[in-house]
């Protein structure tokens, strides 16, 4: 059963690809693929305590980047065009102080494996109503315009990187391998 729907699943994605022309109003194939989008395992999540002691009653904050999805466009000399979406899950725990809160993310476009050309921070703040803990969010990105050297130049050569902003602490918390979560199976 579950690989049946994982198969319905593939088919309905494989054939959203095969009207994307249709839906940039091209019907030209990109030069070559998209660049990989993807959140960095070590700053996709960040957890906020209040206090010395990493336990769940010391949890303010929470969030998690849960998917990162993008299409592309570049034929010819021109740019790579890129739309992207971020899903973000949201959590208020015990010591949360208030009903809202800032959270900071970055969007990086980077050469594959080498070095960032652009970095940029962004602010999403979050209100959790009465009684709610956990708040899910989409943050979609427009065209995203990375320059190509030349016309052969492959959307491969370069990736959209998104995480969090950590601070040393929380960074640390991350690699440990150690997490709170939330209300994970909430369904506010």
């Amino acid at each position: 059963m579950r690989f049946a729907a994982l198969l319905t699943i593939a088919g309905l994605a494989l054939s959203g690809c095969s009207t994307v022309g249709d839906a940039l109003d091209t019907p030209e194939q990109n030069a070559g693929p998209c660049p990989n989008a993807l959140s960095l395992y070590d700053a996709h999540r960040v957890v906020e305590f209040q206090g010395e002691a990493v336990a769940y009653d010391n949890v303010g904050y929470t969030g998690e980047i849960l998917n990162v999805g993008s299409l592309c466009r570049y034929v010819g000399s021109d740019p790579i065009v890129n739309n992207m979406q971020i899903r973000f899950a949201f959590g208020r725990g015990p010591a949360a102080e208030g009903m809202t809160h800032t959270y900071h993310y970055f969007v990086a476009v980077t050469r594959t494996d080498l070095a960032v050309i652009e970095r940029q921070t962004f602010p999403i703040e979050v209100r959790f109503e009465p009684g709610q803990n956990r708040v899910e969010r989409v943050e979609s990105f427009d065209n995203i315009v990375i320059p190509r050297a030349t016309e052969t130049t492959s959307g491969a050569n370069f990736e959209i990187l998104v995480g969090f902003e950590l601070s040393e602490e929380q960074l640390e918390f991350n690699r440990s391998g150690q997490r709170f979560r939330v209300s994970a199976g909430s369904g506010d």
